[in-house]
């Protein structure tokens, strides 16, 4: 059997604790209240600061960043950190502007972190769109990460990235099967371009879960950012008419303190 510790930190920033490998996603660890550019008139600002602060984390393995070029999901000292890894697993453009320590990877590529005396994870890239059909040149590259290593009982731990529902996510129901499922949310959206969403609503989040049928459904990315539009409370409305099944693979991760899990 084999465990994991999942630490919410805020947004869609966590730290994976995982076979003995140290592994955080979206690094943001700005304090509250600056207003960032996402560029073409889009802005937000930040209304919540981290639970735990960088000089709290303990010694960073690979950081799994789905995308580098939004600052709710890689702020200033999120940035800061990325050199003290081993490694920074990000898209292929990402990884051009970043440098250094970065690596690239396409949809379905994978990454083997290994070192000796652990268990080797293999952390496979997955489809996401951050928004609408043909959004792409707007708003960028974006990446899911599916993360397996031996032992897992219920499947791969997958990180969605910021993704709405399409058919790429649709096609990880064919080629994975997903244990835990780390759900970026918060049905992002900004005055400029309407009801137009750039992140899964909670009915696409059901809609997810329905096709996966993960054992365990974690939202992050919901709360702390101007721009996030649906939070807890509506995913809460969202999933009371969900099925019981369905409902109860969700679980809340609590800010700042470790969850453990069976994965």
């Amino acid at each position: 059997m084999s465990e994991a510790r999942i630490t919410h930190i805020g947004g869609p920033t966590t730290l994976i604790e995982a076979a003995g490998w140290r592994l955080p996603t979206d690094p943001t660890f700005d304090p509250p209240g600056h207003r960032y550019s996402f560029g073409w008139s889009t802005s937000s600002r930040k209304m919540s600061g981290p639970a735990v602060e960088p000089s709290e984390l303990p010694p960073l393995d690979a950081v799994l960043l789905t995308h580098d070029h939004h600052a709710d999901n890689l702020d200033t000292a999120g940035r800061a950190l990325l050199p003290g890894a081993r490694v920074v697993l990000t898209t292929p453009s990402g990884a051009r502007r970043l440098g250094g320590n970065a690596h690239g990877l396409a949809p379905w590529q994978t990454w083997r972190l290994e070192r000796p005396g652990l268990p080797t994870i293999e952390v496979t890239a997955t489809p996401a769109r951050h928004g609408p059909p043909l959004s792409r040149p707007l708003v960028g590259d974006v990446t899911g990460f599916a993360l397996r290593w031996e032992g897992q009982r219920h499947g791969a731990l997958w990180i969605s990235g910021d993704t709405v529902l399409h058919a790429g996510v649709r096609e990880l129901a064919h080629r994975l099967t997903v244990g835990t499922a780390v759900l970026h949310l918060g049905g992002v959206r900004f005055p400029v371009t309407g009801p137009v969403r750039y992140t899964m609503t909670a009915s696409q989040a059901r809609e997810v879960c329905r096709l996966l049928r993960p054992h365990t459904a974690l939202p992050v990315h919901y709360e702390g950012w101007a721009h996030f539009h649906e939070g807890r409370r509506a995913v809460e409305t969202e999933l009371a008419r969900a099925p019981a099944d369905l409902r109860a693979r969700f679980r809340w991760l609590p800010v700042g303190t470790a969850l453990e899990l069976t994965v």
